[in-house]
């Protein structure tokens, strides 16, 4: 019998694909909230550990295992599931939660409509949540559910998989700051509002909302409910309204009869972003010569013609490889000193992928110099690289023989020297002419 080996290579290619991973590590904390049973969560945890992850439960007030053991980061993630405790152990305070960023680990946070630890630390994250008490409420449209399980539409974004079904939301909206580091994931339907569901009486609760909330109604879409920030350094964080978003009741809840809701698929595409399988770019490498050169020069000459290039590459969490990625339409290069002297467009080469090359003239300014690339979008990894070089004048022996601009005063001095020769000449051989005798004087 003769084993089927398509059927083999099929299945190795499948598993790759199950296989996704993270580019930074595969180890993940999860804090759990003891009133949450780990077995609510299973269609999302069971997720994590089919792509790969090794996942380590632990309670909010346990010391063990440390999330950071002598000054180092025992995880690469860490997801925190405890929306209303208000006691956490000594590792895990707002102080570690920053410094875990700062150590290049990625978090992972759910709020809830109670005053908590976790809800002073949002405000860090230029996230503005409403008062305690007043979570997201919607009663459109009609439905069977409590006026707090709200139906929300999903946008278009490049984190989440296209075309997504509704997902059910139940928790705390906010709203995002004006820190450029924020990224904007899932907005609060049109018609929502915040508001104290005890006292839920249609018309009246909105008037209720407007005078608790102290600067306005918290309403409509401009309200977040999953939000992400990715500091400079390329940690990621996310912010989630409610635990609930992740939970089995509302991956397996339909959205309408037969349609099934996007819960599964939206907490994935969330937690893939946030622990870096997607939207991860780096430089791999940049180089700088002179045209017609191929090493690079320790300084440059004023007005020296300079090609710039840069490889990057985008990870690839199906085979845990980076490849060169071309995609990138809008990257350019600054050559600055203080300030940007040269700002230009640093485009794809055609037919090499990864490669970003251009070539500018060095501006007639000596100084030390740099070049920068500074490329912040929303979601994709901020690309940051700086080469400094000196720019020099001309050496003596550097200088054209004749300058162009200098032909008028050439002109001047040639004129000169041969009017002086002229002069000199008719001067020299012109006539003689005895003087003549005076009157009267005796010849010898």
């Amino acid at each position: 019998m003769h084993f089927p080996w398509s059927l083999l290579v099929s299945f190795v290619g499948l598993a790759s694909l199950i296989q996704a991973k993270s580019s930074t590590g595969n180890s993940v904390l999860v804090l759990l909230e003891p009133s949450l049973k780990k077995e609510n969560f299973s269609v999302f945890f069971n997720g994590l550990e089919e792509k790969g992850y090794g996942l380590t439960f632990r309670a909010p007030k346990d010391v063990q295992p440390a999330v950071i053991e002598y000054g180092q980061s025992q995880f690469s993630h860490v997801i925190v599931f405890a929306p209303e405790t208000k006691s956490f152990a000594s590792d895990i305070t707002p102080q570690s939660l920053v410094t875990l960023l700062s150590e290049k680990t990625n978090l992972l946070l759910a709020l809830s409509p109670k005053q908590t630890p976790l809800t002073s630390l949002a405000s860090e994250f230029s996230l503005i949540l409403p008062p305690p008490g007043t979570p997201l409420l919607s009663h459109f449209p009609q439905r069977d559910t409590p006026a707090t399980v709200v139906p929300v539409g999903v946008p278009s974004n490049a984190i989440l998989t296209p075309d997504l079904p509704p997902v059910w939301f139940s928790g705390v909206p906010f709203v995002l700051g004006n820190n450029p580091l924020l990224v904007p994931i899932l907005n609060a339907p049109p018609e929502s509002f915040a508001a104290d569901s005890d006292r839920d009486s249609g018309c009246e609760a909105i008037v209720d909302a407007s005078e608790k909330g102290g600067e306005g109604l918290w309403a409509g879409s401009q309200l977040g409910l999953v939000a992400g920030f990715q500091t400079l350094g390329g940690a990621r964080a996310t912010w989630a309204g409610g635990v609930e978003l992740f939970s089995d009741d509302f991956a397996k809840k339909e959205i309408s009869a037969g349609i099934k809701s996007g819960n599964q698929q939206f907490a994935a595409d969330v937690a893939a972003w946030t622990f870096q399988e997607s939207l991860v770019l780096r430089i791999d490498s940049i180089a700088h010569h002179r045209v017609n050169e191929t090493s690079p020069r320790e300084t440059y000459t004023t007005n020296d013609h300079v090609t710039f290039t840069a490889h990057i590459s985008k990870y690839n969490p199906q085979t845990s490889t980076w490849e060169p990625y071309s995609g990138i339409e809008d990257l350019q290069l600054e050559f600055t000193m203080l300030d940007p002297h040269i700002r230009t467009a640093l485009p794809p080469v055609t037919a090499e992928p990864g490669k970003y090359s251009v070539t500018f003239r060095v501006p007639d300014r000596h100084g030390v110099f740099k070049f920068v690339i500074d490329y912040k979008r929303k979601g994709l990894t901020h690309l940051h690289s700086t080469t400094i070089v000196p720019v020099v004048p001309p050496r003596h022996n550097e200088y054209p023989r004749f300058l162009s601009a200098a032909w008028p005063y050439y002109a001047g001095a040639i004129s000169t020297s041969l009017g002086f020769v002229v002069f000199s000449a008719l001067w020299l051989a012109g006539d003689h002419h005895e003087p003549k005798k005076a009157k009267g004087a005796k010849s010898e």
